[in-house]
Protein backbone atom coordinates (compact mmCIF):
# COMPACT_ATOMS: atom_id res chain seq x y z
CA UNK A 1 0.00 0.00 0.00
CA UNK A 2 1.69 3.07 -0.35
CA UNK A 3 1.38 6.02 1.69
CA UNK A 4 2.07 9.65 1.44
CA UNK A 5 2.30 12.63 3.56
CA UNK A 6 1.63 16.31 3.17
CA UNK A 7 2.79 19.54 4.73
CA UNK A 8 4.33 19.31 8.62
CA UNK A 9 3.75 15.51 8.33
CA UNK A 10 5.87 15.02 5.43
CA UNK A 11 8.23 16.90 7.22
CA UNK A 12 8.14 15.35 10.32
CA UNK A 13 7.96 11.55 8.84
CA UNK A 14 11.09 12.89 6.96
CA UNK A 15 10.09 10.88 3.60
CA UNK A 16 7.07 12.32 0.88
CA UNK A 17 5.44 8.63 0.72
CA UNK A 18 6.20 4.93 0.80
CA UNK A 19 5.26 1.74 0.32
CA UNK A 20 4.52 -0.51 3.33
CA UNK A 21 2.80 -3.77 4.14
CA UNK A 22 0.39 -3.40 6.66
CA UNK A 23 -0.16 -5.43 9.36
CA UNK A 24 -3.28 -8.30 9.43
CA UNK A 25 -4.79 -6.29 12.69
CA UNK A 26 -4.48 -3.14 11.28
CA UNK A 27 -7.88 -2.16 10.01
CA UNK A 28 -8.87 1.34 9.97
CA UNK A 29 -7.61 4.97 9.08
CA UNK A 30 -7.17 5.36 12.94
CA UNK A 31 -5.31 1.80 13.63
CA UNK A 32 -2.34 2.66 10.74
CA UNK A 33 -2.00 5.95 12.39
CA UNK A 34 -1.31 4.01 15.77
CA UNK A 35 0.80 1.66 13.76
CA UNK A 36 2.83 3.85 12.07
CA UNK A 37 3.35 6.11 15.16
CA UNK A 38 4.94 2.96 16.66
CA UNK A 39 7.24 2.67 13.55
CA UNK A 40 10.32 5.05 15.10
CA UNK A 41 10.46 8.53 16.85
CA UNK A 42 9.77 10.33 13.45
CA UNK A 43 6.61 8.72 13.23
CA UNK A 44 5.62 9.05 16.70
CA UNK A 45 6.21 12.72 16.18
CA UNK A 46 4.11 13.19 13.00
CA UNK A 47 1.03 11.19 14.67
CA UNK A 48 1.37 12.24 18.22
CA UNK A 49 -2.03 13.92 17.76
CA UNK A 50 -4.09 12.22 15.67
CA UNK A 51 -6.60 13.96 15.92
CA UNK A 52 -5.59 16.95 13.94
CA UNK A 53 -4.37 14.71 10.96
CA UNK A 54 -6.65 14.47 8.27
CA UNK A 55 -6.53 11.19 5.96
CA UNK A 56 -7.65 10.46 2.07
CA UNK A 57 -8.24 6.99 1.18
CA UNK A 58 -7.52 6.88 -3.10
CA UNK A 59 -8.26 10.80 -3.17
CA UNK A 60 -11.48 10.75 -1.30
CA UNK A 61 -11.82 12.33 2.54
CA UNK A 62 -12.02 9.78 4.88
CA UNK A 63 -12.84 9.33 8.56
CA UNK A 64 -10.62 7.84 11.58
CA UNK A 65 -13.09 4.82 11.41
CA UNK A 66 -13.15 3.99 7.70
CA UNK A 67 -11.22 0.98 6.95
CA UNK A 68 -8.30 0.63 4.70
CA UNK A 69 -8.91 -2.97 2.90
CA UNK A 70 -8.32 -2.80 -0.37
CA UNK A 71 -6.98 1.30 -0.32
CA UNK A 72 -4.36 1.96 -3.04
CA UNK A 73 -3.10 5.02 -1.40
CA UNK A 74 -3.74 6.55 1.97
CA UNK A 75 -2.55 10.26 2.60
CA UNK A 76 -1.93 12.25 5.52
CA UNK A 77 -2.04 15.78 6.05
CA UNK A 78 -2.74 18.60 8.54
CA UNK A 79 -6.36 20.35 8.41
CA UNK A 80 -6.46 23.00 5.65
CA UNK A 81 -7.48 26.19 5.71
CA UNK A 82 -8.74 28.56 3.24
CA UNK A 83 -7.22 32.30 1.77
Amino acid sequence: MKIRYFAWVRERVGKPEEDIEVPSGVATVAELMAWLASRGEEYAHAFANPKVIRAAIDRAHVRPDAAIENAGEIAFFPPMTGG
